[in-house]
This record gives C-alpha cells, sequence and structure tokens, in this order.
C-alpha cells in the first residue's frame, strides 16, 4: 500500500478513508492525535538519494478494528476491511483500485456504515496523476471527486470534473502519491530519521495540498519474518528490509499546527506493509493484515 495510505478525511462524521494512494503498515514509531499535533510543521527538505525503488504489483486484505487503547468520546466501536490491488511499475505507471468500509458505533449517532473507493493512475515519472474518489454513508453517496493532475512547467495544472468543473494550478515541491512513498523508502535507507516533503492526491475536491512529516525508526532485517502474519512470510518479503513508519498531514498554508490525520505501519522496501494504525484524531483504529497476493512483476521492476 502506498502512501497512498493516507487515511483521508470522509467529510461527514469521523474522517474515514485511506488514501489513494498509499498509497500510502507499521509497528510503530506512532504518532497519536497529540503527538502529530505537538510536531513543527513542516518546512521544505531535500529530496533523499535517488537510489531505485521497486515498488511491487499486489492484493492485499486488512482487517479493521478500534483502538480502545485510545479513549474516544464520540466513538463506541469501529470496525471495518480495506481491499486493493496496486498494479504497475516505474515504466508503465502506478494503478490502485482501493475500497475501505467501515462501520462506526457511537450513543448519540448509531451505527453508520462508510465506504469509500478510490482508483487512481500515476505515470512513472510522476508527472501525471489521476484519480476518482466516492464516498458514501448508510448507503447513500455522500462525496466524489474526479479529475487529473499534469505538470505544466515548474508548477502542476488540475483539471477538476467532479464535484464540479474546475481548473487550477499549483507550484512548488509537490509529489504525488507513489512517488511519495519512493522517497520514504528512499530515506529510509539512507539513514533518515525523517522526511518531509508536501503531497497531492485529489483529496478535499481535488482542491488539497498535504504538508507530510515522516518519522522513520530503525531498520530490520531483511531475514526470516517468524511470528508475523501467515500471508507476510514469502520469499520476496524475507528478502526486503523494512522500518517502523508514521506519517502525519498537515494542511498546507492552513495556518493549523495540528496533522489532520496521520498513519503508523510497517514499511517494506517493495512498498508492501503491515500493522497499520490510522489515527483520525478523536479515535484510531488498527489494521491487520488478513490477505496478501503478489502478482508478477513487469520486465521494468527487474
Amino acid at each position: 500500500m502506498t502512501s497512498r495510505l493516507l487515511a483521508r478525511p470522509v467529510r461527514s462524521g469521523p474522517v474515514l478513508s485511506l488514501p489513494a494512494g498509499c498509497s500510502l503498515a507499521l509497528a510503530l514509531a506512532m504518532l497519536s492525535a497529540a503527538g502529530a499535533a505537538a510536531q513543527p510543521q513542516p518546512q521544505p527538505q531535500a529530496q533523499p538519494a535517488k537510489e531505485r525503488v521497486v515498488l511491487l504489483p499486489h492484493r492485499a486484505v486488512y482487517d479493521l478494528k478500534l483502538d480502545t487503547s485510545k479513549p474516544s468520546r464520540s466513538v463506541d466501536g469501529a470496525r471495518g476491511r480495506i481491499a486493493f490491488d496496486f498494479t504497475g511499475d516505474a515504466c508503465d505507471g502506478y494503478a490502485l483500485s482501493f475500497r475501505q468500509v467501515t462501520v462506526i458505533e457511537g450513543s448519540e449517532t448509531g451505527p453508520r456504515n462508510i465506504d469509500v473507493r478510490t482508483t487512481n493512475f500515476e505515470d512513472g515519472d510522476g508527472n501525471l496523476f489521476r484519480f476518482k474518489t466516492q464516498s458514501a454513508v448508510g448507503g447513500r453517496l455522500d462525496d466524489r471527486a474526479d479529475g487529473v493532475a499534469e505538470r505544466n512547467g515548474p508548477g502542476y495544472r488540475v483539471q477538476i470534473r467532479q464535484p464540479r468543473p474546475d481548473r487550477f494550478s499549483f507550484g512548488g515541491d509537490v509529489i504525488f502519491p507513489s512517488e511519495h512513498l519512493k522517497r520514504v523508502i528512499q530515506a529510509a535507507r539512507a539513514g533518515q530519521s525523517t522526511y518531509n516533503v508536501q503531497v497531492y492526491d485529489g483529496s478535499d475536491d481535488g482542491k488539497q495540498i498535504y504538508d507530510t512529516f515522516a518519522v522513520i525508526g530503525r531498520k530490520v532485517g531483511p531475514g526470516p519474518l517468524d511470528g508475523l502474519e501467515e500471508d507476510m512470510r514469502k520469499p520476496e518479503m524475507e528478502q526486503a528490509a523494512r522500518w517502523p513508519v508514521s506519517i502525519s498531514y498537515f494542511k498546507a498554508a492552513s495556518g493549523d499546527a495540528s496533522a489532520s490525520y496521520a498513519i503508523s505501519f510497517d514499511l517494506f522496501e517493495n512498498g508492501i506493509t503491515r500493522a497499520l494504525v490510522l489515527d483520525y484524531r478523536d479515535f484510531r483504529m488498527t489494521g491487520e493484515l488478513v490477505k496478501l497476493d503478489m502478482m508478477k512483476p513487469s520486465a521494468c521492476a527487474k
């Protein structure tokens, strides 16, 4: 899952969707909502060394449940599932199909079913990003976004189709979700303990840019994965190093020093994640990997 694994807010009620990417699983340099709020606003940071990162195509399923170690006044119970396919390579680009279904229970609101679906495509050079997201609450369509961002000189031009036609541009060192994941892995390989950069993933009607702040823990492996989920114990995974990572997302230029949301996970250097922790500020959920299917890598990935 790439980072892309952004737990993006659903505008109706508690924030609840991972990102598109992702992307976009960690055990865990965890930033709680309070801890994330205490982090300084990210400042531009040099790009890590461009050592080649190969993101492996795969299908993954995570079961979600409420993290009861963090008290919540508004949520009594929560459960759900994330399922997604990640395909492609640096030659042909990366495609993600993602769905998150979550049931939230509150004493005042009763149970609510939130269903978020996302598809996106990011070209291998990071010059083009297509996105389409829709969310439903209780079976009723609540929100949608559909658009494309593409490089235009030193910046980017965005064309929005839904929820309403619009166009705008942005500049600066802004990257898309799969490129963000690659850079975090490059920073981890280089021994960096933090990495920050601005990310655009089509959130908030396709108009929001996020400052991101990643905290990277100590390298683990490569080696045997005894004690991890059965589906994780594959040759491709045993050959990959991993790091505990936490990423906080701040709305750029908002003046708000508190993170909008944070996600933690174990990040393997092939882009696969486990041990998710999704922090939505007023409550937190954990995600256990229950299924991982590896797909055949392309010639470009070799």
